[in-house]
């Protein structure tokens, strides 16, 4: 990181790129032409991707590759020959989601910074304090979090935070949503979201609809606009200010980088005393792009109407007078920002010293940054008619045309009376401005590196347990019965802690084992509760325990307490790399990933995971609570159905104890019928989630289950609606 303080900018394209240096910013984010979250972007290939490194560097800009999307086993054998060409050239970080890509990273480029992507969720402190462990020097934020939480990550941990501070809201906690795969095989996690979050719902209650006609984008946030925050947020210990938009026009980039840049320096060089935004520079960032306004996002407010913008998905409304004369000014700002910033690149300024005399070679000396770069020439010529003037040689000499230097001072030493032929002037120049040039690029460049080879492992299969989780405990007696369950997982959202004990036991009596699944989001009330309920846990005599994000595996290890651990889907284990680090931080199974098809998982591996075989699979994971938005909030949990254009209705579910949603599948995942391909895969755990079934419908899939997977027999011919997610499709 060059600057203490960084404005950090999107770059879609190389124009994208250009727009965001010209206009003042430290670093730029970029996806090459593999594994980023923006595959529909024009990201580079690997010449343009070197090239953009080069750009940056010269312009004193940092650069940093998005490798922020889960990679499939076999894709781990491109990684290193992917990123080779981009370290070798000075590349500045990467930015990473998945561990497995993490651990390669840090096997195979050992100096080079891994930045943890927002798609990792890291929530807290205790996330933070792991990924460092594991050598990030930097953590991006999820966006759902306050300032305060950020402000505790900063006092708690030494590491570089990074938090969006403009452009688009996800609804759904980054690396967490799985509604647009599961709807039609396009994954947020691969770069490919197709945005369902932008479509029109309604929200119901028993068939009522609750929401009027007019506010149908229920998923819908505003983009956020924090330049009024700017204060608070670098005080919070924010180093590193990110604009998103790499979907953007470069005019886009241009437009809030200049609007950031200004007021960011201002903070710098004056301090925030008086701290005040020109409504006239807000004006702009509304004209460049919004949904319905602006949102201040999640750092003052946890949730709320606020920071939806319900009428509308989009930047512009769809008809009227007031959209036509939105539109021209929108492309008359567009205009004037593509003149001033895309027409033609900023230039560095640097020093120079020209000698010149008709006794000894002339020489030119260029410095910039610290680095200095001399040639020689031919001594100047005695005059045949008119000697040069010091203004002749400058004019000749400040000619620096499509390089990115400018002399800011340039001094002209003459011995006498002296001539130069113009052509060895521009030769000088050239050669002079050639070796800064390279001598600035090789600061940066490392040396060819060798990657190591993969270590492939083979897992080891043996007979198959089948576990039940239940999100009703009162469901517990029901699958107690029967045998062939070997463990009951009970998930925390309604868990009566101080039943957990008798529920234990009630399962040893049995011969079951009892683990307890964390919640889905370890933030402020959850690390409460769990601090205040720490003891009452342990000494219920579980088996073992759940996790579900980075937070709760550092919260375990830092509480002394030695237990089993079982990473659930959400804790990504898409490759052979991601198992081992699980493997590393003491988790003994994970639960295999709901976006692989099974040829995929069979490559990865199966023999020591967990497959989720039942269930309503979670489609989003929400700070946005759908009951306040639309009703209110009353601290009521409940579940109502959001409908889509196609009538289909995805339950959705407020948890008020830990203060989010899910939002669920319509139908359920059932592998019931697909036998066969679970044998080939030979998983050591076969799970069956139960939420909202009642008591006959859960014995009647566990029965179900229990003749086909362990008793042998073909499974029932079943009318219900349900789906095999992505054991046959995959995502791309």
């Amino acid at each position: 990181m060059r600057h203490e303080t960084e404005l950090l900018a999107p770059a879609g394209s190389f124009e994208s790129l250009r727009a965001a240096v010209n206009a003042g910013a430290d670093a730029v984010y970029m996806g090459g032409s593999r594994f980023g979250a923006r595959a529909y972007a024009e990201n580079a290939d690997e010449k343009g991707m070197c090239e953009a490194i080069r750009f940056a560097h010269l312009h004193g800009c940092d650069l940093y590759l998005t490798v922020n999307t889960l990679l499939k086993d076999s894709e781990m054998e491109e990684l290193g020959s992917y990123l080779k060409p981009y370290y070798e050239s000075g590349l500045d970080a990467v930015i990473v989601q998945d561990m497995g890509v993490f651990s390669y990273i840090r096997e195979n480029f050992p100096d080079l910074d891994i930045h943890a992507s927002t798609q990792m969720t890291v929530l807290g402190a205790e996330g933070a304090a792991l990924l460092k462990k594991q050598g990030a020097t930097r953590v991006v934020t999820a966006r759902e979090l306050s300032l305060g939480e950020i402000r505790r990550i900063h006092e708690m941990v030494d590491i570089e935070i990074e938090s969006f501070v403009h452009g688009a809201l996800c609804y759904c906690y980054s690396g967490q949503c799985l509604f647009s795969s599961m709807l039609g095989g396009r994954s947020g996690n691969r770069g490919r979201c197709a945005q369902p979050c932008r479509l029109p719902y309604q929200l119901k209650d028993r068939g009522r609809v609750l929401n009027s006609p007019k506010e149908s984008y229920l998923l819908s946030p505003r983009d956020m606009c924090t330049i009024e925050l700017l204060p608070e947020i670098l005080e919070a210990g924010v180093c590193s200010l990110k604009i998103e938009g790499r979907m953007k026009r470069p005019e886009y980039t241009a437009g809030v980088v200049r609007v950031y840049r200004k007021y960011l320096d201002q903070i710098l060089e004056r301090g925030s005393d008086g701290y005040r935004v020109d409504p006239a520079d807000y004006q702009e960032l509304r004209a460049l792009y919004n949904r319905g306004g602006f949102s201040r996002g999640y750092y003052q407010v946890h949730n709320g109407r606020e920071l939806m913008s319900l009428t509308r998905p989009s930047h512009f409304e769809e008809k009227g007078k007031k959209a036509i004369q939105e539109k021209q000014a929108y492309e008359k700002l567009l205009e004037s920002l593509k003149k001033e910033y895309l027409e033609q690149d900023k230039k560095e300024e640097i020093r120079g010293s020209f000698h010149i005399s008709t006794r000894e070679p002339s020489s030119l000396s260029v410095s910039f940054r610290g680095l200095e770069c001399s040639v020689e020439g031919e001594p100047g010529q005695v005059p045949q008619s008119r000697a040069m003037t010091e203004a002749d040689f400058r004019k000749q000499l400040n000619k620096t045309g499509d390089t990115p230097f400018r002399f800011g001072k340039l001094e002209i030493q003459m011995d006498g009376e002296v001539f130069c032929p113009v052509g060895q002037l521009n030769r000088m120049r050239r050669e002079a401005l050639q070796k800064l040039t390279e001598a600035c690029l090789e600061q940066s460049e490392r040396t060819e590196r060798e990657l190591c080879p993969r270590k492939k492992e083979e897992s080891e299969s043996g007979s198959m347990k089948l576990v039940v989780q239940l999100e009703q405990q009162k469901l517990l007696p029901e699958v107690l019965d029967y045998p062939e369950v070997q463990a009951v997982y009970l998930t925390s959202e309604r868990l009566e802690f101080e039943q957990l004990s008798e529920d234990v036991k009630s399962c040893h009596e049995k011969g079951k084992q009892c683990m307890l699944v964390l919640p889905a989001i370890f933030r402020t009330p959850a690390a409460k509760l769990f601090r205040e309920k720490l003891s009452l846990i342990q000494r219920a005599g579980l088996d073992g325990v759940v996790l579900k994000n980075l937070e709760e595996l550092e919260f375990l290890k830092g509480s002394g307490w030695e237990i089993p651990l079982i990473a659930d889907h959400n804790l990504y284990a898409w490759n052979q790399e991601a198992i081992r680090f699980w493997r590393e931080q003491g988790v003994e199974h994970d639960t295999l990933p709901l976006e692989l098809n099974d040829r995929e998982l069979k490559e990865r591996g199966c023999g020591a995971s967990e497959l989720i075989a039942y269930g309503y699979l979670p489609l989003m994971i929400t700070a946005g609570c759908l009951h306040k938005t639309v009703e209110g909030c009353d601290r009521k949990e409940g579940k109502r159905m959001l409908t889509d254009r196609y009538k289909k209705e995805f339950p959705a579910v407020n948890y008020c104890r830990y203060c989010y949603n899910v939002i669920y599948n319509s139908e359920p995942l059932s592998l019931l019928n697909s036998g066969n391909e679970i044998k080939r895969l030979a998983p050591a755990v076969l799970r069956l989630c139960f939420t909202w079934e009642d008591r006959k419908e859960t014995r009647r899939v566990l029965e179900r289950y229990i003749r086909v997977f362990c008793k042998g027999e073909k499974p029932d011919k079943t009318e219900e609606s349900y789906t095999k997610g992505h054991l046959k499709r995959g995502v791309q």
